[in-house]
């Protein structure tokens, strides 16, 4: 018997409740179709002007009906005459690659057949000013030689800063149209002064590029589009700052403010650019931002297909299995954090073989005297948070919240022939 089976095997894994968590779920029941009409009611479209090129700018979270919403785009940018074409805009994911980034739209079910545009996919990109600070500002050189630009994009709390601007058109135009090079110069001051820096970059953009108009989406706790809003070149900083404000009321979250042990199934750049959202687990890779519940030990298990081996968040866990680890792209990982230069999200966590040990290490390590009282939490991702389990030691909690719903009796975890968790 190896050393760590020999100090975890007598670590109790407590028995599990299924729970719902119930947040307000205000939804859009025809986002394509509210699309349609601010669309024709912001006055936006008299900008786009018969036989123009139009650089359609998307990018790489998993955002809601983000297909639907770029190919309405689309569709009306042909309907005015003009000719759209797709630019992934999204920094340095994909693993800083051309292909790999097209890939990534991909899995959003963007594709030149679906979307019925071609998809104009380079890492080329060219200076065309600098902040007083003396930061570089650059563009995908392919959007830089369009006639107009537009950007489709989700606003949300930033994960790693703070600020009246943090994940948004903005930061779409500052970071992701800028692709690597823009990216790593907008991180090269750090997170500390990020909130300064990508306002101050998209609006130099917006002023030297032709950007007529930004998509701005806001999603409920349940990861669907409760808003969506048309936002003319000018007026994208000032209601950004509202969207966001909007967006942060609905953030989805573990409704316990202490928990000892949390386990997530899945890690990756579809849910988050930190692998796993630091509003939800309440641990994030700079000093620069706060909240979230207090957590002990934190454990995850795997890697999402769609983030293509990028383990980018793992580091920020305490504790990981040998599968995630070998399904890890360090080249690709490693490349996230030399561009955002935090790197520490991207060091392995300590690796167990599977997850039985995994989970029993966390219960080991949470700094508790009795290990059955262990309140543990497992989620999905920091995507999916309405129907989550917990342990038993968190129900009496549960059954006093009144958005909480018990969905079953106590049962211990099963686990397969290899040790981690049937699902």
């Amino acid at each position: 018997m190896s050393i760590l089976r020999e100090l975890l095997n007598d670590i109790p894994i407590p028995q599990m409740v299924k729970i719902r968590q119930k947040f307000d779920r205000t939804i859009l029941e025809n986002p394509e179709l509210e699309l349609v009409n601010k669309l024709a009611s912001s006055g936006v479209m008299e900008s786009i002007h018969p036989g123009q090129q139009v650089a359609v700018a998307v990018g790489s979270r998993g955002i809601a009906n983000i297909a639907g919403f770029t190919k309405t785009t689309i569709d009306a940018i042909k309907d005015r005459g003009a000719f759209p074409f797709i630019v992934p805009c999204m920094g340095s994911h994909g693993g800083a690659t051309a292909e790999g980034q097209t890939e990534v739209l991909l899995h959003f079910g963007i594709t030149e057949a679906s979307m019925g545009a071609p998809i104009r996919s380079s890492m080329e990109v060219v200076k065309i000013d600098q902040l007083p600070n003396g930061l570089p500002v650059y563009v995908d050189r392919i959007a830089s030689e369009a006639d107009a630009i537009v950007v489709i994009n989700r606003v949300k709390p930033h994960t790693a800063f703070r600020g009246r601007i943090e994940s948004g058109i903005m930061k779409m135009i500052a970071i992701g149209l800028g692709k690597q090079k823009g990216a790593e110069a907008c991180h090269q001051l750090g997170f500390k002064y990020m909130a300064e820096n990508v306002p101050a970059m998209a609006n130099l953009m917006i002023e030297k590029l032709p950007i007529v108009f930004g998509v701005a989406l806001v999603e409920n706790a349940y990861d669907e589009t409760c808003q969506v809003e048309v936002l003319p070149a000018a007026e994208i900083e000032a209601r950004e700052e509202q969207l966001l404000i909007e967006a942060k009321s609905r953030l989805p979250k573990i409704l316990f403010d202490e928990i000892d042990v949390l386990v997530i199934d899945y890690i990756g750049k579809n849910i988050s650019g930190d692998g796993m959202d630091p509003n939800v687990t309440g641990r994030y890779p700079t000093p620069y931002a706060h909240g979230g519940p207090d957590v002990a030990k934190m454990v995850v298990l795997d890697l999402t297909p769609e983030t293509k081996g990028n383990a980018n968040g793992v580091g920020t866990a305490d504790f990981t299995t040998q599968r995630l680890v070998d399904k890890t792209n360090l080249e690709f990982t490693y490349a996230n954090g030399l561009t955002s230069t935090v790197c520490a999200p991207t060091k392995i966590a300590t690796t167990l073989e599977n997850d039985f040990y995994a989970i029993k290490a966390a219960v080991k390590t949470c700094n508790i005297l009795d290990y059955t009282t262990c309140k543990l939490v497992r989620i999905q991702d920091t995507l999916h948070l309405g129907e989550i389990e917990i342990s038993v030691n968190l129900l009496e909690e549960a059954r006093q919240h009144p958005d909480i719903e018990i969905l079953s009796e106590p049962y211990e975890l099963s686990f397969d022939a290899e040790g981690n968790i049937s699902k």
